[in-house]
């Protein structure tokens, strides 16, 4: 019975400290401003983010990931849909890498 007590104690800990993580983050985006400059930066900072793993990706990529960076380009263009855009990425370096 000695044995269950500090798994209980790491689970009940683990669960507090799950939910002190969601009330923060809750309470966070309640405080961050709805209109102005930091608003704008904040909703553009996905879009940053995925932009500089795939320029990571092709700067030391080769002709697969290019490839797959302008099949992507194309869905872009065409679709105008991140979702569609970043699927056809996926499927498209996975096809190069596997098959080509």
């Amino acid at each position: 019975m000695s044995d269950a007590l500090p798994f209980t104690a790491v689970i009940i800990g683990l669960g507090i400290a799950n939910l002190i993580i969601r009330l923060g983050g809750y309470y966070l985006g309640a405080a961050l401003p709805q209109t102005g400059p930091w608003t704008r930066g904040l909703k553009a900072l996905p879009g940053t983010l995925i932009t500089a793993l795939v320029t990571l990706q092709l700067m030391h990529g080769g002709v697969n990931e290019w490839i797959a960076a302008a099949i992507a380009l194309a869905v872009a263009v065409v679709s105008r849909s991140l979702p569609l855009t970043m699927a056809a990425g996926i499927l498209a370096i996975y096809a190069l890498r596997h098959w080509a």
